[in-house]
């Protein structure tokens, strides 16, 4: 733990409800400050720690750890600067170092160390009654008899992790990794599994829908779907899932599934991926999603019986433990032995990249998709290269992406085409790398994202604007 002292403007500090252990303040006693402070008494420093604006992260504000009443109490004198500590808490959580910093003068009540004890808990499942005990001046029975209910809740959580990453394919070890647990610890709660999926069963099988049960027992509906369909073979998924299978070589899906994966910028279709693993892949096969975002991938896999590793600089640990934090750094060379080090590796490849420009301002700060064009293509020429190198030899590679022009406020014969990324520049990549195309599928984006108003001013200027999208399937 760090501390530093200075001096800073008081309208800078905050009181963060979330982390006060105290249910109410004591009025009084900054009134008594307040004299003291007028008559020139000093009080110690508030602690506080540095603290990014929620509606503005680009805002560093201070939250306060200990001296929320001689804060009050500076406030009412007109002082427009505060001495304050700041503290950097290493691995402490923020509501039990406030709580222990509470007691003093006046010690907690049962409610307020109750209260504290449970938000601690929420905050960090893995903080132990022992731990929560000692900051807030309690024992760990009295501890444990607190957050008794919420621990029996973390414990269902980590076993439906569990079993969602297990279904997926994932290896034991990378999994205890990801829910940092030890691996024993995951082997036997695999042995809890087929308990654990049977409730889920018994109603399935009484004739209860799958958001219907899903809602009941706190499933994902894409885990409800895999146990639903458990026995059904492809086509049966399909109907089951009310889709209907495209025969032909054109994809056009116009709205994303709800059910399957996040609200995420450059989202694809369910019904997309589903069809991808329909006509290139069989149940069991191990699926590679490298750029996952919301999870389509994997949910649809799960949907229909497919195993699935995920990827993403995104990391979502709670509501996404399937998909695993990696940065495809441009720069650095890629040591991806944490996840192909085994005799296992993909059969197909679903890769759906950032697409060049295309809403870079909605996603991370360091999507490939606000690279220059240059390093666009190099970056994809260098992970197809190293996509041969981690698949098997007879995987296929569903590449999606589309075409771009920078067509906005241009006519099209005064278009640039030197600054376009056409479907001819992808192929040629392909054949630089030794990817072989043998499909190519139209999966056409909705042009409804163009209002009437917008088309028609595209209309009068010779605007010709881009829907197309390209399932391009390679060997």
């Amino acid at each position: 733990m760090k501390t530093v002292s200075a001096k800073i403007p008081i309208s800078d500090v905050v009181l963060d409800e979330s982390i006060y252990p105290r249910e109410t303040i004591d009025h009084r006693r900054i009134a008594v400050f307040e004299e003291n402070i007028r008559d020139g008494f000093e009080f110690d420093p508030i602690e506080v720690q540095v603290w990014p604006d929620p509606d503005n992260p680009a805002k560093v504000r201070y939250r306060i750890l200990d001296g929320r009443h001689r804060w009050g109490a500076y406030k009412k004198t007109g002082a427009t600067h505060i001495e304050v500590v700041i503290i950097t808490l290493d691995q402490v959580e923020p509501i039990l170092y406030a709580a222990q910093m509470a007691i003093g003068p006046k010690q907690l009540t049962e409610a307020e160390t109750r209260n504290t004890a449970r938000r601690a808990f929420q905050s960090n499942p893995r903080l132990t009654s022992s731990e929560i005990g000692r900051a807030i001046g309690r024992s760990r029975q009295a501890v444990d008899k607190y957050i008794s209910d919420l621990r029996a809740t973390a414990v269902f959580d980590l076993e439906l992790k569990i079993f969602r990453l297990h279904q997926l394919g994932i290896p034991q070890d990378r999994i205890a990794k990801r829910l940092g647990v030890i691996q024993q610890r995951i082997s036997r709660h695999l042995l809890k599994m087929p308990g654990l999926a049977k409730r889920v069963n018994t109603d399935l099988s009484k004739g209860f829908t799958v958001p219907q049960v899903a809602q009941k027992h706190g499933w994902p509906q894409s885990l409800v779907w895999s146990q639903a369909l458990v026995k059904a073979d492809d086509f049966d998924r399909f109907k089951a899932l009310q889709w209907g299978i495209r025969t032909w070589d054109v994809w056009n899906f116009t709205e994303c599934d709800p059910r399957f994966g996040d609200d995420w910028p450059g989202r694809i279709p369910a019904q997309l991926v589903a069809h991808i693993l329909y006509f290139f892949s069989e149940p069991g096969d191990l699926v590679l999603d490298p750029m996952a975002g919301g999870g389509v991938c994997a949910d649809t896999c799960l949907a229909m019986g497919r195993r699935c590793w995920s990827l993403d600089m995104d990391d979502r640990p709670e509501t996404r433990p399937e998909i695993e934090p990696w940065f495809w750094d441009p720069e650095q060379e890629w040591d991806t032995r944490p996840f192909f080090n085994t005799r296992e590796k993909p059969v197909l490849i679903i890769f759906d990249p950032p697409y060049f420009d295309k809403k870079a301002d909605a996603y991370a700060e360091k999507s490939i998709s606000g690279l220059s064009k240059t390093a666009y293509l190099a970056f994809l020429e260098r992970f197809l290269l190293f996509l041969k190198q981690i698949a098997r030899k007879d995987a296929r590679l569903a590449f999606i992406n589309a075409d771009w022009r920078d067509f906005q406020n241009c006519p099209a014969k005064k278009e640039d085409q030197g600054q376009a990324i056409l479907l001819t520049d992808y192929y040629e990549m392909f054949k630089n790398t030794g990817w072989t195309l043998t499909h190519l599928i139209q999966a056409p984006m909705s042009s409804e994202r163009f209002n009437c108003g917008v088309v028609s001013a595209m209309q009068k200027k010779k605007i010709l604007g881009v829907t197309s999208r390209y399932v391009m399937v390679l060997k």
